[in-house]
């Protein structure tokens, strides 16, 4: 599948830090949900995150990241389903006071298309599956 990719440069801010002075988990999710808004301002998407709840998170954390440290995070759809879209990411601690470029974290998240005004899942919009590059391989 060939999509997108939504992309975040930053810096580990004093807020994303913990009291050992390096990253608090919190601080990936709001990199890679940063990365996650440029994609979709990148395809021009508009209503995306009123009706693209996360029913499933999960990440692994490899690395810590320091504070003032340069990040990067990526994100790119893995997958599409019927109402369904399955997201990967990796997010990345620049060289930093002597320390190497690693990898701090990766994972992968699911949205469903729940459009405002509906209590249930609904398929993706054809016209959004194509804004964002994807190939339907939707299963019936």
């Amino acid at each position: 599948m060939s999509a997108a990719v939504g992309t975040f440069e930053g810096r580990v801010e004093w807020m994303d830090t913990d009291a050992s002075g390096h990253h608090h988990n919190t601080a990936v999710v709001r990199f890679v949900e940063s990365a996650e808004a440029a994609l979709v301002r990148g395809a021009g998407l508009t209503g995306y995150f009123a009706s693209a709840p996360r029913v499933r998170y999960e990440v692994d954390f490899e690395s810590r990241l320091w504070f003032g440290q340069r990040v990067v995070a990526t994100v790119r759809v893995d997958s599409v389903g019927r109402t369904s879209l399955t997201f990967v990411f990796e997010v990345w601690g620049q060289e930093h006071g002597g320390r190497p470029r690693v990898r701090a974290a990766r994972g992968r998240f699911v949205t469903v298309h729940v459009p405002a005004g509906s209590d249930a899942a609904q398929p993706w919009p054809q016209e959004w599956i194509a804004a964002l590059g994807l190939t339907d391989e939707r299963k019936p």
